[in-house]
């Protein structure tokens, strides 16, 4: 049973994925038995297709399987569903192999042969600490929103008749009104030109892209220059996150492709007008 200082996360979905069928069904019985929602996967291509068919929490994954094999597998897993947890399984003589699985992204690795204890302790374990850094993040965006919408307040109560700053910054096809928090969509892509709401978050941003395009900057830059916090990068990731997902949605002809406000990865976001 789990350690009770981390108790199971009821619904949370497991992923037991191991060529040998005795441990594999074991392990899956006995994580459904605690509470969760476990399924088996027999090999590495089995894995990937059940993760590409329905979302997993957590995947528990044997490191030495014949044809795909678990350094692969997590590495796969890595790209596609980086929030998902993956506790490697490994014997001693894959010891080195699991260290730097461990580095390179796994939340924890156990050594077999192992207990059902100690696999019910490390998933509980490293569920609940994913549970934990997921409930900052979220008081770190409702913070975010939460002083987004009072500095939005304190403008209009303010009501400046000339605050110094120009008007209308415009760039590619987009133009930004800052008195009003208006944005003008260009036609593209067969679709008409278009005017859309912007909070005092998005509009600082998107004022920030239209003033540098074709500029990269880094999460931590944008918001402490656009939105003025003075936070790392890891944090400023989380407060700016939201903000870049919310104006894709309204400027991107495809949000799930964007081409104007671009991820570039290690490194931050740029408005790429052409």
């Amino acid at each position: 049973m789990p350690d009770p200082a981390y108790p199971p996360i009821p619904e949370a979905r497991i992923l037991v994925v191991d060529d040998e069928a005795t441990p594999r069904m074991a392990i899956t019985r006995a994580l459904n038995l605690m509470g969760y929602k476990a399924d088996a996967a027999a090999s590495g291509t089995q894995a990937l297709e059940r993760l590409a068919a329905s979302p997993y929490d957590l995947v528990l994954l044997d490191l030495r399987m014949p044809g795909l094999d678990g350094v692969e597998v997590m590495k796969r897993v890595r790209e596609s569903y980086p929030n998902t947890l993956i506790i490697i399984l490994t014997a001693h003589a894959t010891l080195e192999s699991a260290v730097v699985a461990v580095k390179s992204g796994a939340t924890d690795y156990l050594l077999k042969p192992c207990s059902i204890r100690e696999i019910g302790e490390a998933v509980a374990r490293a569920l609940q600490q994913r549970q934990e850094r997921l409930r900052r993040q979220h008081l770190i965006r409702v913070m975010a929103d939460a002083l987004s919408a009072l500095q939005d307040e304190e403008k209009a109560a303010a009501q400046p008749t000339d605050t110094g700053v120009e008007r209308f910054v415009r760039a590619g096809g987009l133009t930004l009104d800052q008195a009003k928090g208006l944005l003008l969509v260009g036609a593209t892509d067969g679709r008409e030109a278009r005017t859309v709401a912007l909070t005092g978050n998005e509009m600082a941003l998107m004022a920030q892209f239209l003033r540098n395009p074709d500029t990269v900057f880094s999460c931590r830059h944008l918001a402490r220059t656009a939105l003025g916090y003075d936070v790392s990068e890891r944090e400023a990731a989380e407060i700016i996150r939201p903000h870049i997902s919310r104006l894709r949605r309204k400027v991107e002809p495809n949000p799930a492709k964007p081409r104007l406000i671009r991820t570039i990865r290690g490194k931050g976001y740029l408005y790429s007008p052409s």
